[in-house]
């Protein structure tokens, strides 16, 4: 297959930003499983096509996941951030990657393939794995496929249905477009730890702005 996209190069900040993503996408995942009704801002946990689609904690984007029945359990997570950016994370109990391995990995899809491409080892709530990102394009190669294969040299890592990708795909883009209209909290009227009671001599006081 033709290479549809160039290796994206994460290193230094981005690598260490995409791995916070998906450390707190995969734990909201834990928390929402079973449990479609969670919300994250003004979204509402959906189960589209086999796939649970929930806002990220932070309000920045969303992400789609699929738990695999196989040994070691494998999720595979696809986040899309409010600026376009995209997160693949891939996760399975009996992997031994570790966490910042720096890993080169091929990724065929039924319409695209991605070799050598870079990505970072994780681990989170007793699963290893790793953390990628890829492009622009990406996201509507993923709901146009009907599989991901995944391959380290010759050795094949996994090989995963995408069976209801497509309307999982355009879910996801409406939660990051519910995500984008939110309006933005002035800075004055965020919380900190610090900040001062209203009336601090109050029999509980509530911590508010900071005076």
């Amino acid at each position: 297959m033709a290479n549809t996209s160039q290796p994206v190069e994460l290193a230094g900040q981005e690598v260490r930003a995409t791995a916070r993503w998906a450390f707190s996408a995969f734990a909201f995942v834990v928390g929402i499983f079973g449990s479609a009704g969670a919300t994250a801002g003004n979204y509402a946990a959906q189960d589209v096509g086999g796939w649970t689609v929930a806002a990220s904690k932070d309000g920045k984007g969303c992400f789609l996941t699929k738990e695999y029945d196989r040994t070691g359990e494998t999720t595979l997570l696809f986040g899309l951030d409010a600026d376009g950016t995209d997160h693949l994370s891939v996760l399975n109990a009996n992997w031994s990657i570790k966490p910042q391995d720096r890993l080169e990995l091929t990724f065929r899809l039924s319409n695209g393939s991605f070799p050598k491409h870079f990505a970072v080892g994780m681990a989170s709530s007793g699963k290893q794995g790793f953390v990628t990102s890829f492009g622009a394009k990406f996201p509507a190669q993923f709901a146009a496929s009907r599989a991901l294969h995944i391959f380290r040299g010759d050795v094949p890592v996994e090989r995963l249905s995408l069976e209801g990708s497509g309307a999982a795909v355009a879910e996801l883009r409406r939660c990051v477009d519910v995500q984008r209209a939110r309006p933005a909290v002035p800075a004055a009227e965020k919380k900190s730890p610090g900040s001062i009671p209203t009336d601090p001599f109050a029999p509980h006081p509530e911590r508010e702005r900071r005076r």
